[in-house]
């Protein structure tokens, strides 16, 4: 599996430089993301709101987990919507870490964010990646969606026998299809929904497909599937490495089962190309295998 490392020529080390300058985090280097080279280069990232410390420790995950030592920072809003301005984002995404020690889980900064981007970038699609507001779900979506962003994502992450296990026990998949079916029932707009599994975690290719068809149900548009990539030796062991061609078939069953998009690959994450993601899902383009 190769991943492209950055060329002189290209944007990379200029978002690199804006990014930290701006004092902002993003979930591309917190998580180790494989593609940043290729979307810094092109001049895109996914912005991770509410600090680098996670209060939950998923096994795939590497972001940083533990207590959160600060308040959400209320100028970040502003620095990030100061940062998509300058890389002249149309389709801005931003994600966050789990907060569960803030009554509102940090809707209310996903609320802010959202503000500061359509005032400072009135033209361009906004793409939230939320946690699961563990406690205050229907009052964190409103808070969030009262803002209108385009996409609502909220990654399902493994299938349902594998959900407790890798994502500990405050987790659950029936509520994380909860989310996704409440964001469409309580917004006031047409808003489009997506969802992400990661696959080599011992799943089996029809539980995948079994998960697909619980994210399609429940009114899901566009699905992403990637290959788990282990970041150190204290993460679960890959299971597996997913062949090209299964990752063509789940593009396929994703086709049948109504997604309006399906993007599939091994190296495909939740954000990765996310305008591309959302403008198939509009225009019906439909599947994508990488």
């Amino acid at each position: 599996m190769k991943v492209r490392a950055p060329s002189a020529d290209s944007q990379y080390f200029d978002v690199k430089k804006l990014l930290h300058g701006a004092s902002l985090v993003t979930v591309c280097e917190e998580a180790r993301c494989p593609n940043i080279s290729e979307c810094w280069g092109r001049g895109t990232a996914t912005f991770q709101i509410l600090g680098d410390t996670c209060t939950r420790a998923c096994r795939y995950c590497y972001v940083n987990s533990g207590k959160p030592e600060h308040p959400p920072d209320p100028l970040e809003p502003l620095r990030l919507a100061n940062a998509a301005v300058q890389m002249r984002l149309e389709h801005v995404v931003v994600t966050s870490v789990d907060r569960d020690d803030l009554p509102d889980r940090g809707a209310g900064h996903f609320a802010a964010t959202i503000r500061a981007l359509k005032h400072k970038l009135p033209a361009a699609g906004v793409e939230v990646l939320t946690p699961d507001f563990l406690g205050v779900e229907e009052e964190a979506l409103r808070t969030v969606l009262a803002e209108r962003p385009e996409v609502f994502n909220h990654n399902i992450e493994t299938v349902r026998r594998l959900h407790r296990r890798m994502r500990g026990a405050k987790a659950s998949y029936d509520k994380a299809l909860w989310l996704l079916r409440s964001a469409k029932e309580l917004a006031d707009y047409r808003v489009m929904t997506k969802s992400g599994i990661i696959v080599g975690l011992g799943e089996t290719n029809d539980e995948v497909v079994d998960t697909m068809r619980d994210l399609r149900e429940n009114g899901v548009d566009v699905v992403t599937i990637g290959q788990y990539l282990q970041p150190s030796d204290k993460h679960a062991k890959i299971d597996r490495w997913v062949h090209p061609d299964e990752f063509r078939w789940f593009r396929e069953q994703g086709e049948a089962l109504g997604f309006g998009s399906v993007f599939a690959g091994p190296l495909v994450r939740s954000s990765y190309r996310a305008d591309e993601q959302r403008h198939a899902a509009v225009t019906g383009r439909g599947a994508v295998a990488y």
